[in-house]
């Protein structure tokens, strides 16, 4: 989910507050509306990743998103060159390359796991947050962090069930890579000035992605048809559209209160997949996608981590 790929380390810490009053209803709908952008994304990317490598794929998900997000920088008091003026530009690359290895791992593992199982495994950075933001951020590690993570952690060995032959263990292993960059670009966000616009945090990881993915294309390519192009247009805006929608979801409520509305894309991401492919998850894979679930939504009521998919 991606990540994203597609997770609330989008969102400034400027963006995320704290309070005590009702959910709005307007952020339940912002995040779910956020959620299932990122469930068709999901889809069509698998739909692209079975017949294109996971670099293309990547460079046009960046490619046709700068649209979508050079229009959200347009909006508001300020212009987009006073955004990027202060933009931390150091901080920021460094969270755009580990959010980008998210997109291109997650796009890459895609192939070889049911989308809902690939969907729940990249939910297991917020896990990976837990233990390493001790050692990166100097953060207390609480007995009830840890608990919660090693829960999540045995749902991610539940999912994955490790086996012998190379299409057991690709995917995962991919996935878990993407879930483990993922982890970084969110501690990196705590490394980030607060000052920095969260939209203009969307455009410039989707400018520094476009860059680095376009440097790739003469190792792997192939030509895209006309369908193919326009699944990855599609892909490409509903990816940053859902960026933007959860911008504005965790502008309004606190982002422990909104967690359990982050998983919903699971929900809609095997349904999709069910449909198109007649992907069934095994039940010691949905015992698992509840360890991951649970476990990550505790964390966050805890901690107030910011978190979800890859994009």
């Amino acid at each position: 989910m991606i990540r994203g790929s597609y997770t609330t380390s989008s969102v400034m810490p400027s963006t995320v507050v704290t309070r005590t009053n009702p959910l709005p209803i307007a952020s339940i709908g912002f995040i779910l509306a956020s959620m299932l952008c990122f469930a068709i994304v999901d889809t069509l990317a698998k739909a692209v990743a079975l017949h294109y490598p996971a670099n293309e794929l990547t460079f046009f998900r960046m490619l046709f998103g700068l649209v979508p997000a050079i229009a959200a920088c347009c909006v508001g008091e300020r212009s987009l060159m006073d955004r990027m003026k202060r933009l931390d530009f150091r901080g920021q690359t460094w969270r755009a390359l580990t959010l980008l290895g998210a997109s291109g791992f997650f796009f890459a593992g895609l192939p070889y796991i049911p989308l809902g199982e690939a969907v729940a495994i990249a939910y297991s950075e917020t896990l990976l947050v837990v233990v390493l933001a001790p050692f990166m951020l100097k953060d207390r590690l609480t007995t009830r962090s840890a608990v919660a993570a090693l829960a999540g952690f045995a749902g991610v060995l539940l999912v994955v069930r490790p086996g012998g032959g190379e299409s057991n263990w690709l995917g995962p292993a991919l996935l878990l890579c993407s879930a483990l960059c993922g982890a970084l670009s969110i501690i990196q966000i705590k490394r980030i000035r607060s000052t920095d616009d969260s939209r203009t945090t969307v455009l410039f990881f989707t400018m520094v992605g476009t860059v680095v993915t376009a440097a790739t294309l003469p190792f792997s390519w192939k030509t895209p048809a006309l369908d193919a192009l326009v699944l990855m247009a599609l892909l490409g805006a509903l990816a940053t559209a859902g960026q933007i929608l959860m911008t504005v979801a965790f502008r309004r409520a606190d982002a422990g209160t909104l967690a359990p509305f982050n998983y919903t894309s699971i929900v809609w991401a095997a349904l999709f997949a069910y449909i198109a492919w007649g992907e069934v998850i095994a039940p010691l894979s949905l015992a698992g996608i509840a360890l991951i679930v649970g476990s990550a939504i505790a964390v966050a009521w805890q901690r107030k981590l910011p978190e979800g998919p890859i994009a």
